[in-house]
Parts: C-alpha cells; structure tokens; sequence
C-alpha cells in the first residue's frame, strides 16, 4: 500500500473498490454482443424450420383439397348431365317430350 491512500479492504482481503479498465469492458461487451447475435441466429433458425414445416403441412392440405375439388366437379358433372336430368324428368314428374302436332310456335 501506498503511504497516504488509505484503502478499504473487505474481510477476504480483496479492495472494495475495482478498477475495470476500458479494455475489459470493451472485451466484455463485445463478448456479450457475441453471446446475443449467437441466441439469435439459433431463434431465427428455430422460427425457419418450424415456419418450413408449417409451409409443407399447408402444402399438403391444398393437394387435398385440390384432389376434393376435382372428385366434387366430376360429381357436379355427373349429378346434371341432361341425360340423368331427363330420366328424371320423365320418373318422378311423369314428364314427356311433346308431339309435334302438340307444340304451339306464338310469335309476337
């Protein structure tokens, strides 16, 4: 100890007052900027792979729902075919086609 400093010292011996240099806390910032940009880059690629997998379960709904699509047209296509629409027609609203001498032409 320096004559005419006086200094506290704690029970373990060690001066109560530290002197951080500007290096250290230079090198400790950076660590912790390191240590930041680290977590980072793992939360980024956590939210990138379960976006991706999000991405393919949305791309495998639209593939079903696109054959659905295709299977409900050709349903569409079956239920109102004239010919389906006409044996109908003709079964349960006892429905005919005309005789010729039965049609009318009205003009204006």
């Amino acid at each position: 100890m320096a004559p005419g400093r006086p200094t506290a010292i704690s029970s373990f011996g060690w001066p109560l007052r530290l002197r951080v240099s500007p290096l250290l806390l230079l090198v400790a910032l950076l660590l912790l900027a390191c240590l930041g940009s680290a977590l980072a880059v793992i939360a980024t690629s956590h939210q990138t792979r379960d976006q991706y997998a999000r991405l393919q379960q949305l791309e495998r709904e639209q593939q079903q729902l696109q054959t659905e699509w295709g299977q409900l047209l050709l349903e569409e296509s079956a239920w109102s075919s004239p010919a389906r629409i006409e044996r109908l027609a003709q079964e349960r609203l006892e429905m005919r086609l005309p005789a010729i001498d039965e049609v009318e032409v009205i003009r204006p």
